[in-house]
């Protein structure tokens, strides 16, 4: 999912003492979001016509020197519609923090960010409520740690090192991954190394970018009764993925491909899980108007399992009005993931419609 920030509410040119602070520029934003859904298959729609809800606030703010190479950058949201679960993050509500660091220009070439931030791991798909659909908790992550990015001999590289997938001890929330890693009662992604290596191809019209991502790290176990200072097998369970992708854009086409497969060792659970996951996405623009469609697949490889390849449409447009975005959207799929990243079968089917505004 991605949301674009439309303006600053504020902007102010901020004189401190220290001469690394002397100029500094500050934008404060805001939003709004809420979606209408229909879901053919529920009575209760078929009788009520569907339902207005999801509604979040969301607040946004940018901090940055002009004559130093600090920055910092947060988003905040409120609301049922924040994407994030009350159970299993870090404030027991619907008020979630879905990004907040603290960013250093290096040198040159590279850029430093530490705290929560984007996972640099193949892309999203653009659809804005259905979420990543079978990428299942690897299309949009945000976790907390240190992330470094730059260029080398051409190529755009990022890695990282993220400590854990949310704020506190026992939090499981990445806010947009829709709970594939774990609950707060199970187990969660911790002691993470990420790296991802791209290269683009600037052409006539547009750009081709080939990458690969790799990452792989700790699980620990919240499942058991013993505290941290008196358990030492906390981390008992490990995971890892790797993607190849490929990001295009033609003109008024765009056009991405990408192939993820992962294991994961659940702590207090015998079997490894390991799938392979696909996705394709095309699009197309024309004026203000952005046609697409998100197709995604996954595969199970677990050990005695005998699910079928399950597969996920989500084909949509989006509007963009000015001050945000209209998306009437699709969803249709005949498997899912779970929290445990495991491929289940299952059926779904609804259409939304989304409104957002930025201000």
């Amino acid at each position: 999912m991605k949301k674009k920030l439309i303006g600053a509410a504020v902007t102010a040119a901020i004189s401190a003492t220290a001469p690394s602070l002397a100029v500094a520029t500050t934008n404060i934003s805001a939003g709004v979001w809420a979606n209408y859904r229909y879901n053919p298959d529920s009575e209760v729609d078929q009788d009520t016509a569907g339902d207005m809800g999801n509604e979040s606030l969301i607040l946004y703010g940018d901090h940055a020197q002009e004559d130093g190479p600090w920055r910092f950058s947060t988003e905040v949201r409120f609301g049922p519609g924040s994407f994030s679960d009350p159970d299993n993050n870090s404030t027991g509500s619907y008020t979630a923090i879905h990004k907040l660091w603290v960013g250093r220009n290096i040198s040159e070439n590279w850029d430093m960010k530490i705290g929560k931030s984007q996972v640099p791991f193949g892309w999203k798909t653009v659809n804005f409520w259905p979420g990543d659909v079978l990428l299942g908790g690897y299309g949009d992550q945000m976790d907390v740690g240190a992330r470094f990015t730059g260029k080398v001999s051409g190529l755009d590289v990022a890695v990282a090192y993220y400590h854990q997938d949310d704020w506190g001890d026992t939090s499981t929330d990445t806010i947009d991954d829709n709970g594939h890693w774990g609950t707060s009662e199970s187990y969660r992604k911790i002691k993470t190394g990420v790296a991802d290596v791209s290269y683009t191809l600037s052409h006539e019209n547009g750009s081709s970018e080939f990458g690969i991502s790799a990452q792989a790290g700790r699980l620990e176990d919240l499942e058991n009764n013993c505290t941290a200072n008196s358990c030492s097998a906390r981390d008992n369970g490990s995971h890892n993925a790797f993607a190849a992708y490929y990001e295009g854009q033609h003109g008024p086409f765009t056009a991405k491909a990408q192939a993820v497969q992962i294991e994961r060792d659940i702590p207090n659970d015998t079997v490894d899980v390991e799938n392979t996951r696909y996705a394709l996405q095309g699009g197309y623009t024309v004026g203000n108007w952005f046609g697409y469609i998100d197709a995604t697949a996954a595969s199970a490889d677990t050990q005695g399992s005998d699910v079928d390849t399950v597969y996920g449409v989500a084909p949509g447009v989006r509007y963009d009005y000015g001050p945000g975005w209209f998306y009437v959207e699709y969803l249709n799929q005949d498997g899912f993931i779970g929290t445990e990243g495991q491929v289940t079968e299952g059926d779904f089917e609804a259409y939304y419609v989304t409104m957002d505004y930025y201000f």
